[in-house]
């Protein structure tokens, strides 16, 4: 037994449930950046989604059932909450984005919007391969995946800044407001990304 092994109890349940949050997660992702792209139903996707929060909802009651039970933890019962809630934020922003995309009937998609979907899959790629670090606390893979996240949210906030500027090109006033709300939507995805990395660099600065 590693010496991680013997600090961190053997508690799969845990990273079982946060890995498959952050695979839910990364499937909405993946779905917003086909939907923008041309490769899906709005209605239809929107109802993916709202499929996928549902089954990320069902993972966070399981941990924080867990938490109400346990004494013992693989590590703080506030990280974990944090986390498993940080997680469930980022698929909630992806929702409303594309809630507003069905709801203001957004017809042909910016290529501002492609891009910040592009952005968003490759921030929760990272989110992802953060969370896998976890079980075994890979120093690497949380750093490297935090710098990546901080990075892309940094293009995120640059590319949200050129999209608003854009909307004010003798644009019909109601759109202006429909796109910047999106768009703003889009940008905080990026933000919650962010928000998980922060969590999981906390627990493991705790724990080294």
């Amino acid at each position: 037994m590693g010496l991680t092994e013997w600090i961190i109890p053997r508690e799969h349940f845990y990273f079982d449930l946060l890995e498959r949050q952050a695979a839910v997660v990364l499937e909405a992702a993946r779905r917003l950046r086909g939907l923008v792209e041309g490769s899906g139903d709005f209605s239809a996707t929107r109802r993916s989604i709202k499929e996928l929060e549902h089954a990320s909802d069902e993972v966070v009651h399981q941990i924080y059932e867990r938490l109400n039970k346990s004494f013992i933890t693989p590590f703080d019962h506030e990280d974990l909450a944090r986390l498993t809630s940080r997680l469930d934020d980022i698929l909630d922003y992806i929702y409303a984005v594309v809630n507003r995309l069905v709801l203001y009937r957004v017809g042909e998609i910016p290529w501002q919007v492609r891009q910040f979907a592009e952005i968003i899959e490759r921030c929760v790629q990272d989110v992802q391969r953060g969370v896998m670090g976890l079980r075994r606390l890979n120093h690497d893979e949380i750093n490297g995946a935090s710098i990546e996240v901080n990075r892309l949210e940094n293009e995120a906030d640059e590319l949200l800044n050129q999209a608003v500027a854009s909307l004010f090109d003798g644009r019909d006033p109601m759109e202006v407001i429909k796109m910047k709300e999106i768009y703003e939507f889009l940008e905080a995805v990026t933000d919650r990304c962010e928000d998980v990395t922060d969590v999981l660099r906390d627990i493991l600065i705790k724990h080294t």
